[in-house]
C-alpha cells in the first residue's frame, strides 16, 4: 500500500503470489467458491510490519475444504471443524481456513452461528475495524467496516457497538488495550474505553489461560506503558493482576532493556509491573496460571531484589555465582527499575552487564578432597563442602592450587575445632 489509505487499497507481496498462502488461495478459489486472507496478516501488511500467521476465510464449507485438500494431497487437520475451521499444512506452514460465518444468536463466546457466503456480514462479526479487512489473491483489500481509514489514522475501534462486541467475549477488553498498544497511536478510542470499563465485571468470567495469553502479549507491545496506565485508571488492571502495579518501574524496565540491547521480555516486564516479593510471584502465578519456569523467574526476581543496590564488584560476582547469570541479571534489572531518581546512575548498567565481562568459575574442591584428608562420608562431608565454598567465595574465587589447598585445610581445621573432633 502506498500513500494515504483510501476506501480501496492493494497489497503487493511475495508471500501472496507464491508459497503456502498463494497455494491455499488457489486451492479454494475455484468452482464457484472464494477465499481471502483475513485478520492480522492484512493489517500488518498495510502497516509494513512483519506478517506472521496467515488465516484464510472461504465461502467453501468445511467438508469441501477437506475434500479439496485431500485431492491435492495437502495435509488437513480438523482443528475446529464444528466451528468451520480446518488447518492446512502447506510446505510445513499451518494455515487456518475458516468458512464464512454469521451470528444467529449472540450470548458470549457460545454464540450460535451459521455458515454463510456474505463477506460483509462475516467482517461485521469480527472485533476491531483494523482486523476486519480481507485480501483477495489479486492483492485487492476489501474493507466493509472502515478499517482502512483506521489503519491510516492508527486508530483502534470496535466494529459496530463496542458494548455488544465486548459482551460477545469479555477477553476483548484486554485485546482492545493490547491491540491499541501494538498498533494504535495517541489516546485510545473513548467509546471503546468507556465500554471496557462498563463491562469490567466480565473479566472475572475469563479463564486464567486466556488472561495469561493476552497480558503477556500486551506487556511487550510498544505502547504497553501507556495502555497499562489507562487500564489502571479504568479499574481494569487490578482485576487481572490481583495486586499493586508499579508503572514507573515498568517504564524503567522498558528503558533498561533498550539501553542493554535486550529484546522485550514479557516475564521480566511483568515482574517490574507487579512483583515486589516472592508472594507476589506466587499470587500472579495462580491468577494467570503461569508455567513453572515463568513462576520461578518471577520468584527469583522478587527475592530480596533491594540487596542488589550499591554492590561492589566482589559482592556482585558472588551473586552471579549463587544465582547464575540469567537470574542475576534479571534481579539486578528489577532493582534498577525500582531505583527511582537513581535510575540514571551509570553503576546500574555496569552491574547489569557484569556477566558480559565475567563468568563465574567452577568451585574447585570436591568431596574426594576432604575424604583424602581423613573426613568420612556422611552429613558432615556436605557441611564441610558448604563451608569451604563460602570461604572460597569470600577469598574472591582463587583457582591456584596453593590457595585452594589452604582453603581446604583451614575449613577442615575450623570444622574439627567447632565440633571438637
Amino acid at each position: 500500500m502506498t500513500g494515504r489509505a483510501t476506501p480501496t487499497a492493494t497489497i503487493i507481496a511475495a508471500w501472496l503470489t507464491s508459497g503456502p498462502a498463494a497455494r491455499a488461495l488457489a486451492l479454494l478459489n475455484a468452482n464457484g467458491e472464494e477465499a481471502r486472507i483475513v485478520g492480522g496478516a492484512v493489517r500488518n501488511a498495510l502497516l509494513n510490519l512483519p506478517v506472521g500467521e496467515i488465516d484464510v476465510a472461504t465461502t467453501a464449507l468445511p467438508d469441501e475444504v477437506v475434500r479439496r485438500a485431500r485431492a491435492a494431497r495437502i495435509k488437513c487437520v480438523p482443528t475446529g471443524i464444528e466451528h468451520g475451521t480446518v488447518t492446512l499444512v502447506i510446505e510445513g506452514t499451518p494455515i487456518e481456513v475458516t468458512t464464512l460465518r454469521e451470528d444467529i444468536e449472540t450470548f458470549g463466546r457460545k454464540a450460535k452461528v451459521a455458515f454463510g457466503r456474505d463477506w460483509v456480514r462475516d467482517a461485521q462479526r469480527r472485533d476491531f475495524t483494523i482486523n476486519g479487512l480481507s485480501l483477495s489473491a489479486d492483492g485487492v483489500v476489501h474493507d466493509h467496516v472502515g478499517g482502512l481509514a483506521d489503519i491510516e489514522a492508527r486508530r483502534v475501534r470496535f466494529i459496530g457497538d463496542p458494548a455488544r462486541r465486548i459482551s460477545e467475549d469479555f477477553l476483548r477488553i484486554l485485546r482492545f488495550f493490547r491491540i491499541h498498544a501494538a498498533y494504535g497511536q495517541g489516546e485510545p478510542d473513548r467509546a471503546a474505553v468507556d465500554a471496557c470499563i462498563a463491562a469490567r465485571e466480565g473479566l472475572a468470567a475469563l479463564s486464567a489461560e486466556r488472561l495469561r495469553m493476552e497480558i503477556l502479549k500486551l506487556v511487550v507491545a510498544k505502547g504497553a506503558a501507556d495502555a497499562l496506565i489507562a487500564m489502571e485508571d479504568g479499574g481494569l488492571l487490578g482485576r487481572i493482576t490481583a495486586g499493586v502495579s508499579y508503572h514507573g518501574s515498568f517504564a524503567n524496565m522498558v528503558e533498561a532493556e533498550r539501553m542493554l540491547g535486550f529484546a522485550a521480555d514479557a516475564i521480566r516486564r511483568l515482574g517490574a509491573l507487579t512483583v515486589a516479593t516472592p508472594e507476589d510471584a506466587k499470587r500472579l502465578s495462580v491468577r494467570l496460571r503461569l508455567s513453572n519456569a515463568e513462576t520461578k523467574r518471577l520468584d527469583s526476581m522478587g527475592h530480596r531484589w533491594w540487596r542488589m543496590r550499591q554492590m561492589d564488584d566482589e559482592v556482585a560476582r558472588r551473586r552471579v555465582y549463587r544465582l547464575g547469570p540469567d537470574r542475576y541479571t534479571e534481579r539486578v534489572m528489577l532493582a534498577w527499575a525500582r531505583a527511582g531518581r537513581d535510575f540514571v546512575a551509570p553503576r546500574w548498567r555496569e552491574l547489569a552487564t557484569l556477566t558480559r565481562r565475567w563468568s563465574a568459575p567452577t568451585f574447585p574442591l570436591k568431596a574426594a578432597d576432604f575424604i583424602a584428608r581423613g573426613l568420612k562420608e556422611g552429613p558432615a562431608l556436605g557441611h564441610v563442602l558448604t563451608l569451604a565454598e563460602d570461604a572460597w567465595l569470600a577469598a574472591n574465587f582463587p583457582l591456584d592450587a596453593a590457595s585452594v589447598a589452604a582453603i581446604a585445610e583451614q575449613t577442615l581445621e575450623r570444622f574439627r575445632h567447632d565440633h571438637r573432633l
